[in-house]
């Protein structure tokens, strides 16, 4: 790809994935029927088994597919990067033309390893960015496949935007009950409800707070855990229920967010001693990890994105408010434990020696840490 310094700024990537049968496909073909989606290059497994809507297909050249809506599609032809290398080398040349690309995975895939290829891919780190995880959820099959399938607690875990699809199939309380379990997993997700692909397409674009153009709420919603239900709404218990009582499996309850909130901007070289012992001992149990990070002697602050211990580049957030100096760290993993975390962090910010520290990570176990 070129080097030169009038180069393209990188071009914006989505993931898009969710168990099998949740209905990838159908959200595809809504989507590429949308003319407001713009263009998009939209890489696929197969095109046999992507199952594409053949009345959206205008013209087929090489190995991509050119739809109606002005969007191309193509297969992943061995390796991800390359096939990527290959539609960008084409776009260079002008012979085709996109604003975006989305990345479907298959339904088996645990969505982390293919967000490392490109934060670790030297290609796809420089030319493209992180646009957003968006996870399409079944409502009537998929709550019974997160007790069987770690993945598919995976691929909710690191979802930007969880569409709830086949809505129409279960009844309004099964469809809360779903719902209630998916923000029990990802606090941070935003959940919106499909039937047939039918949901402002809108709303998978622009999803992530790595953005230099984004704005402060922007950035602050990306982090910011949806409200809870309020306690006391209830106190008569005369009011309704909405949702059975939602059952969560092992898997599901194996994994927990952990928010911290700093009012200080931080010590750069105390937060990456913090946070290098923290992947050191905890790494493989952290599934994500974002934030807003304030430095000492910096006014703009950072956000920064992490999948287990491959992190992207921080991006300066240049329209900040200077009124709000807070920190905000959100970890989605396995068995954490808040508590500890802060407290880890606590100890080095009030100054304790490092040797009165490490113990607290190396005597934890897996369930206490």
């Amino acid at each position: 790809m070129s080097e030169s310094s009038n180069s393209p700024s990188p071009i914006p990537f989505t993931l898009l994935t969710g168990f099998l049968g949740a209905g990838k496909t159908t959200l595809l073909n809504a989507v590429l029927s949308d003319a407001s989606t713009g263009r998009a290059a939209v890489i696929v497994n197969e095109f046999g088994e992507a199952g594409l809507d053949h009345d959206l297909i205008e013209a087929v050249e090489n190995e991509v597919v050119l739809m109606q809506s002005g969007c191309l599609c193509c297969s992943i032809r061995g390796d991800l990067a390359k096939t990527i290398e290959r539609l960008l080398l084409q776009r260079e040349a002008g012979e085709i033309d996109f604003d975006r690309v989305v990345v479907e995975t298959t339904g088996l895939a645990d969505p982390g390893p293919i967000l490392q290829t490109f934060a670790t891919d030297p290609m796809l780190r420089r030319e493209t960015t992180l646009d957003g995880v968006v996870t399409v959820f079944d409502a009537a099959n998929g709550p019974g496949t997160l007790g069987r399938q770690f993945e598919a607690v995976s691929q909710v875990a690191l979802a930007d935007l969880i569409i709830l699809s086949k809505t129409d199939l279960v009844s309004e309380a099964e469809a809360n009950a779903a719902e209630a379990r998916l923000r029990s997993i990802n606090p941070t997700g935003t959940v919106v409800r499909a039937s047939h692909g039918a949901f402002d397409h809108s709303a998978m674009w622009k999803l992530t707070g790595l953005r230099p153009t984004a704005s402060m709420q922007e950035v602050i919603g990306w982090t910011k855990p949806l409200a809870a239900p309020d306690p006391l709404s209830n106190l008569t218990g005369m009011a309704p229920k909405t949702s059975p009582q939602a059952t969560f499996t092992p898997h599901d309850q194996e994994i927990t967010s952990v928010s911290i909130e700093l009012e200080e901007p931080l010590d750069d070289v105390l937060f990456d001693r913090w946070f290098d012992t923290l992947i050191a001992f905890k790494g493989r149990d952290i599934l994500r990890v974002k934030g807003i990070l304030f430095l000492k002697g910096i006014d703009t602050p950072f956000a920064f994105h992490g999948v287990q211990h491959v992190f992207d580049a921080p991006v300066p957030i240049t329209s900040w408010n200077r009124s709000d100096r807070r920190t905000r760290i959100v970890l989605i993993g396995r068995n954490l434990n808040g508590a500890e975390i802060q407290r880890s962090l606590d100890l080095l910010r009030l100054g304790q020696p490092e040797g009165q520290i490490e113990p607290s990570y190396s005597g934890a176990s897996q369930e206490q840490f």
